[in-house]
């Protein structure tokens, strides 16, 4: 058998082969890796470069206040940047990227040689589009599975996007350091100016261009700076600290100096050029606009509404344009008196570090319900933080807790109801005197009773007793109906009963619910609800919404003005007088709690209602603290300087307000026997002035010693006008000695003056003519007194003693007598 011919493979073929064998391995393994690649690479979407454009918002002015969102962004067309700053970045991060496809394959080669080398990704090869990939779809990864996916990615988008558009994205989304993502925040953070309007000089230019490649290490420096200033270093602390921030300087010094290096070999600037920017200093932060938000309390109360209403994404991302009521010069006003340590008790901080007591306050344009001022603390200590003048604190069962609002809370719950529902009025009388109502017995504040009084001197001096006797008069229903008609939706009928008329509110309220309220007061018995916001456009200028506020009529317009003219006088002449603004009418209400745990004072001008509250956190006692002093004090601060400038104007005085003279202890006309010092003339609404003639006042005959009713014995007795009641009241009651008597004189006796009776009087008087005659003149009488009309009391002109016959002596005496200081003795 004939042997085979083995077939051996010529050199030339082995080569080819193996060449194939390589190929074939290298292609399955780069489809391979490239399959891999692709396995979780994110989908190329051109919505996912749009920037997170921030919130802004503006003042009632139109001037903008500030941006909110998760980045401080403000984007900026590539038209408006000027040249100089474009030439910076260009030259400093892309200097071929208008040359390109997005892939510089000079600098991809290099860095594939050095990474490969290295095992791993020590040498980066980003364009600008594959920078805007990378901070667009990307993790932060350093790996050849993830630059595999930027290249990817870089080849789509610059088949998507021209080069303007690319790099105009670059400059509104890149990140500068201390809180500015884009060119345009940059340089207005780091030095005050506006792109669009103002010219960076070169080293400002060369400075920004330098900074994204590493921006928490290049702005370092500023706060190592601010590290400086702290006064409590010591001396071994201070020279580390300025170590580390001339080494921070330096280093970023170094960076903005070869940004001008590289303009100047890109031919973008001179070397003269170059040497004279490198000349001068880094920006120092003095012009640095600082990223913490002004007027914190007002802008967290807007963004807690926005969020409320848009979702946060749409606030913190959606680029909208926010108008608001904002007033910069109230607000700051405001925020300045509330963190002056003398408009406070003097009490230390709690175990956080918060100064307690507390405050809050809201003022508001009454007539139009745009807030103008909210301050919700006497510092504010973080991003929404706790806002005391409009948030509820929320317990673990859902329910709302605020603050307890004391006597303020008396017009809307007490005063309000009674004018609007019972047709009350100032000149309408109440008594004060011990009243319960089942188990549940009202105290005034220091614990006298004034007896009857009109409407306006017991809310002038905020009486307790009369408070709850017009709620329980009014209905606690009809008055929680009331009360919410204003805008306060805290009260429970069965819960809180009849002391929410002096303030016990279960669930508090907050100086917002307040302002509203009173508002309706001084806007002829109208509520407007409290709100911040005017209008929402989005980034374009389109209207989103527009806010109409929430009006109705609360009350008829006569019940508004009653009520004011009645806090008028409360400010005028009672507990709210520290709050006094001279000519310019001032309305207003003091609240004090037990144990002056809240404090408030509740007032208005014409043109601003304001709420002020002063409070420990944790309801703590405050001893000689009082509504009508610190909180009064502040309103008056912030309503002198806001209405500064502002003309002097009443309040507009509605028809159907009629006037009339009343009898100030019955409330009816006057009788034939009402005293001239008890008439009253008064405002009424239309329709409600009286027409019964007061019957309260009585001639009554007593005796002349002790004022009672006259026994057989009396045989000096006066005739006196009184005022009769169907009730008896206690001595200690302000009136008592006007009202008719009930007991019979003990005084005179059958045997003359009673010893025993006399000294309970404590009188020590000159005989009598009636006790001389009666003891024939031979033996010294019993001691008594006649006393003449009282000034303070209501005697008949012209009437004398019931004995006509009456001796001369008689008269005498009664002339000598020292009546006054003697009968006072006696009604006490």
């Amino acid at each position: 058998m004939a042997k085979r011919k083995s077939r051996r493979l010529r050199p030339g073929r082995l080569i080819l082969l193996i060449t194939i064998l390589i190929v074939t391995i290298g292609g399955l393994a780069s489809l391979g890796f490239f399959a891999y690649a692709m396995s979780d690479m994110p989908a190329f979407n051109p919505q996912a470069l749009e920037n997170m454009v921030p919130t802004s918002i503006y003042d009632k002015d139109g001037n903008l206040v500030t941006r909110i969102g998760t980045e401080n962004r403000e984007p900026i067309q590539l038209s408006e940047v000027p040249a100089t700053v474009k030439d910076a970045v260009l030259a400093t991060e892309d200097e071929h990227f208008y040359d390109h496809h997005g892939i510089n394959f000079r600098s991809l080669g290099r860095a594939v040689f050095r990474n490969v080398a290295a095992g791993e990704i020590r040498e980066g090869f980003s364009t600008i589009t594959m920078q805007l990939v990378k901070l667009s779809y990307l993790s932060p990864e350093r790996s050849m599975k993830r630059k595999m996916q930027e290249v990817i990615l870089t080849l789509q988008m610059e088949r998507h996007f021209m080069k303007d558009e690319i790099f105009e994205m670059y400059l509104n989304k890149i990140y500068f350091g201390q809180g500015a993502y884009g060119i345009q925040s940059a340089a207005q953070i780091y030095f005050g100016k506006d792109l669009k309007t103002d010219e960076l000089t070169l080293e400002e230019a060369a400075f920004l261009a330098g900074i994204p490649q590493a921006p928490s290490a290049y702005s370092r420096y500023l706060d190592s700076g601010k590290s400086l200033d702290d006064g409590e270093n010591s001396e071994q602390d201070k020279k580390k600290l300025e170590e580390q921030h001339q080494k921070d300087y330096d280093l970023t010094l170094n960076r903005r100096n070869i940004v001008l290096l590289r303009m100047k070999e890109a031919g973008k600037i001179t070397e003269e050029e170059r040497q004279a920017a490198a000349s001068k200093p880094l920006p120092d932060g003095t012009k640095m606009q600082a990223t913490r938000y002004p007027y914190p309390y007002f802008i967290d109360y807007v963004t807690e509404k926005l969020v409320q209403k848009y979702g946060p994404d749409m606030v913190y991302k959606g680029g909208l344009k926010v108008y608001t009521t904002l007033d910069p010069k109230i607000q700051k006003t405001v925020e300045l008196a509330m963190a002056n340590a003398k408009n406070f008790p003097n009490y230390k901080p709690d175990k956080n570090g918060l100064p307690q007591p507390q405050g809050a306050a809201v003022f508001m344009e009454p007539g139009t319900g745009y807030l103008r001022a909210i301050v919700g603390g006497r510092e504010h200590t973080h991003q929404r933080a706790l806002n005391r003048a409009t948030q509820y604190q929320i317990l673990s069962n859902g329910s709302k807790i605020g603050r307890q609002p004391g006597s303020s809370i008396k017009p809307i719950v007490a005063y309000g109801p009674a004018v609007e529902y019972k047709g009350m009025g100032p000149a309408s009388v109440i008594d004060d005197i011990p009243t319960s109502f089942g188990n549940y017995s009202p105290k005034n504040s220091g614990g006298g009773f004034r007896g009857l009084i009109t409407m306006r001197q017991a809310l002038t001096s905020s009486v307790n007793i009369v408070a709850v006797k017009l709620l329980n008069s009014v209905g606690i229903s009809q008055a929680v109906k009331f009360a919410q008609g204003l805008g306060i939706t805290t009260l429970d009928a069965n819960r809180d009963g009849l002391a929410m008329a002096l303030g016990g509110v279960s669930s508090g309220v907050v100086p917002l619910d307040m302002v509203g309220a009173y508002g309706a007061f001084a806007n002829q018995g109208i509520y407007v609800k409290p709100h911040a916001i005017i209008r929402v456009e989005r980034f374009d200028g389109s209207i989103v919404e527009e806010f109409k506020p929430e009006r109705r009529q609360a009350m008829k317009a006569t019940t508004a003005y009653l009520i004011t003219d009645m806090l008028r006088s409360a400010v005028q002449s009672g507990t709210g007088s520290r709050a006094n603004l001279g000519a310019r009418p001032v309305a207003g209400k003091t609240g004090t709690t037990d144990e002056g745990k809240d404090i408030w004072f509740v007032g208005y001008t014409p043109e601003l209602v304001g709420a002020v509250w002063i409070g420990h956190d944790l309801p703590t006692r405050m001893p000689q603290a009082y509504g009508g002093i610190y909180p009064a004090m502040i309103w008056r601060e912030v309503m002198s300087k806001s209405l500064a400038d502002v003309p002097v104007r009443p309040f507009t005085k509605p028809s159907g307000i009629v006037y009339a003279t009343v009898d100030s202890k019955s409330g009816l006309l006057p009788g034939p026997n009402t005293p001239s010092d008890h008439m009253v003339h008064d405002m009424f609404a239309q329709g409600t002035i009286p027409t019964k003639v007061d019957d309260l006042h009585q001639i009554m005959e007593v005796c002349a010693t002790t004022g009672e009713l006259p026994n057989d014995y009396c045989t000096d007795r006066i005739t006196k006008v009184v005022i009769k009641t169907p009730y008896t009241v206690p001595p200690n009651v302000a009136d008592f000695a006007l009202r008719a008597p009930v007991k019979t004189c003990s005084l005179h006796t059958e045997n003359g003056i009673d010893p025993a009776v006399a000294e309970k009087y404590k009188l020590t008087i000159p005989d009598s003519p009636e006790n001389q005659e009666m003891n024939n003149g031979n033996q010294e009488g019993t001691n008594t007194v006649t006393p003449k009309p009282n000034e303070g009391d209501n005697w008949l002109p012209g009437t004398t003693g019931s004995n006509t016959n009456e001796s001369e002596a008689k008269k005498k005496f009664r002339k000598a007598a020292k009546v006054k200081e003697t009968y006072q003795r006696i009604i006490e």
